[in-house]
């Protein structure tokens, strides 16, 4: 008698019966079993699962047949979609499964339908542009049945519109709101309460988490089973969360929001209109006073600068003001009402950014960007609090990615999040790395650290640039990189489609580049995963340093300094193998089918001369190696 697992994914399946060109995969199966046993004998699984073994119904699968509430968070709204929208009602189909299942996103995600009526009230100071938008989604807020604005694909998702008419934890009225009865967001809530299985991602997860820690509710149904896909994603997701962030985009959008909501409701009292532009002018001043120059710093950076101390306290002081006026008109108005609370929560986290409680525990920094700065403390290290999470929530825990080991330990995930009583699986690809790839890595290179070094590797890419007639994937560890090589490649009169990351949204390069056939795309790291391009029209992959996270960066320097402390080695415990993951993530783009060729270029000395290098090798799949570009040239011949 063949197993439940058996009975779908086997060679005797329904999916072999029902669906046309299904291949079972021994490495599927096991995963699928490993997964189903996990969850009968409530117990956690971390599983690596290499492009190619069909992980997603590896876990899709056992979670339908379980009979318990599950949810499946995933690392991005792309592949909720893909969950939701195709691969669970193909599954539930082919098993004539009555098993009821729902998507949830974050709040932003869906119209507020309060929000769009406030817009629309004020649509007077909007461009054309904004207004054609606007129009758009008043037509489709009358027709949407979910309100998901994913499904208005005619305004883009980048659109300056979104704010104004989506909600955040900030701004929402609650069961105050004036259409609260018709909350697309409520009504997925409660769509996900009653499923079996619900679909969220990492941000949503981590958010549930967070507001539970604080004791004033969840977003969330509980539930008996947490699988957690692209959890290689998490540890990042996870530190974001348990922190605190405040934006001088979120102090204006308060002044924004209470002066909408003084104009419907209130209207007598103009020393408060008054009060908001003085607000305003001090968030406008304490924006100036960091430059506008982009960067990434540690608080202390800012500790001693008067002119920012003294533009903070300012902000300090209106916003405090504005709360006092506020409380006197408390109660004649429910969105006002809202915006007092916003400005109670605000002072207390201003609070907690200049004067942490505990400030050993925490890293404080900023980021300055274009229009806007923010304010950061985030946890040294998450794995106590998010160890307590996993204990606290859920029988059993399915984490699962093509990259979460280095070589065959899961030692770096585990410590990152705590999560050390756990089952722990590999499976790797099905594919034949051997024939379909080879893995150059050039000789006589300089080291990444002397200024030649760009132009010695785009000098070593452009005769396989030209071998693979374009039909490329150059990724750069640095925007400044890839900046320079795409000026470079320009010069050469090169007859193949160039496209640069930053010139088009994403998914429009990706567009393109599958549309030309034989372009050349320039990315960082944006482009290292969640990335894929079947077929023939990627054939080469070059990567042109070892990926390790800038030393500079405040969060991380934090955190080595932390595994110091502990008498650790930080570079051998945490750089090497957040690159090797990264590394493996990099040089997945190339293979993603088993007709699949390809030449995987890395560029960097490194990683033969260190002895650190040992490390990356066995972090990666079993391409075939050769250190002579005409090997690689002979490739593309023979292929």
């Amino acid at each position: 008698m063949l197993s439940p697992i058996l009975e779908v994914l086997g060679p005797d399946g329904v999916l072999a019966k029902t669906v046309e060109g299904y291949a079972v995969r021994d490495q599927q199966l096991e995963m699928a079993e490993a997964v189903d046993a996990a969850i009968a004998d409530g117990k956690n699984l971390i599983a690596e699962a290499g492009t190619g073994t069909g992980k997603t119904f590896a876990y899709l699968v056992p979670a339908l047949l379980s009979h318990r509430k599950i949810i499946i968070s995933t690392g991005t709204r792309n592949l909720q979609d893909q969950l939701f929208l195709r691969d669970l009602p193909r599954l539930r189909d082919a098993m004539a499964s009555a098993v009821k299942v729902s998507l949830l996103k974050g709040r932003s995600n869906y119209l507020c339908i309060h929000r769009m009526e406030n817009a629309m009230h004020d649509a007077r100071g909007h461009s054309k542009e904004m207004l054609a938008w606007l129009l758009a989604v008043r037509d489709w807020s009358q027709t949407t049945q979910r309100g998901d604005v994913a499904e208005l694909v005619d305004v883009p998702e980048d659109a300056q519109i979104w704010p104004l008419v989506t909600s955040t934890t900030d701004n929402c009225l609650g069961q105050d709101c004036p259409s609260y009865s018709k909350c697309h967001l409520v009504e997925a809530r409660r769509k996900a309460q009653e499923a079996d299985v619900v679909v969220v991602n990492h941000h949503l997860l981590c958010a549930d988490f967070a507001i539970r820690d604080t004791g004033f509710g969840e977003l969330l149904p509980a539930a008996d089973v947490f699988i957690i896909d692209e959890a290689h994603q998490l540890p990042e997701v996870a530190s974001n969360f348990f922190g605190t962030v405040l934006s001088s985009r979120q102090l204006m959008e308060l002044v924004t929001d209470t002066t909408t909501e003084y104009h419907r409701d209130i209207g007598d009292l103009p020393k408060i209109l008054d009060q908001l532009e003085k607000l305003k002018k001090s968030v406008l001043d304490l924006r100036l006073a960091f430059g506008t120059t982009q960067r990434r710093e540690a608080w202390i950076v800012i500790e001693d600068d008067n002119k920012i101390q003294e533009a903070f306290d300012q902000t300090e002081i209106e916003l405090d003001v504005l709360k006092g006026m506020l409380e006197v008109i408390k109660g004649r108005s429910k969105g006002i009402d809202a915006c007092l609370a916003r400005c109670e929560t605000t002072l207390e986290i201003i609070t907690t950014l200049r004067q942490p409680e505990e400030p050993d525990e925490v890293i404080r920094w900023f980021e300055v960007f274009g229009q806007s700065v923010r304010w950061n403390s985030t946890p040294i290290d998450i794995a106590k609090l998010f160890g307590s999470q996993v204990s606290a929530h859920g029988q059993s825990w399915v984490f699962t990615s093509a990259t979460l080991a280095v070589g065959d330990s899961f030692d770096h995930f585990q410590r990152q999040l705590g999560i050390f009583e756990s089952n722990t699986g590999r499976w790797d690809s099905p594919f034949d790395y051997a024939q379909q790839a080879l893995w150059y890595v050039p000789k006589d290179m300089p080291q990444p650290s002397e200024r030649d070094y760009g132009k010695a590797v785009l000098e070593q890419v452009l005769p396989l640039v030209k071998a693979s007639r374009g039909r490329a994937f150059l990724l750069f560890t640095s925007h400044r990189a890839m900046n320079e090589a795409a000026d470079w490649l320009d010069e050469q009169g090169l007859e193949y489609p160039l496209l640069v990351q930053g010139d088009a949204p994403k998914a429009e390069l990706l567009n393109k580049f599958v549309e030309h056939g034989n372009a050349i795309l320039l990315g960082t790291y944006s482009f290292w995963e969640g990335v894929d391009v079947r077929g023939d029209a990627l054939s080469l992959v070059v990567i042109d340093k070892l990926p390790f996270a800038s030393p500079g960066d405040p969060v991380l320097q934090a955190r080595l300094d932390a595994i110091k402390a502990r008498g650790g080695n930080p570079f051998m415990q945490y750089q090497v193998p957040q690159a090797a993951i990264a590394l493996k993530q990099g040089a997945g783009r190339l293979i993603r089918d088993v007709t699949d060729r390809g030449v995987f270029v890395l560029c960097d000395p490194r990683l033969l001369k260190k002895s650190y290098g040992y490390t990356f090798l066995g972090a990666m799949p079993e391409f075939a190696r050769t250190r002579d570009i005409n090997d690689a040239l002979a490739f593309f011949d023979n292929h």
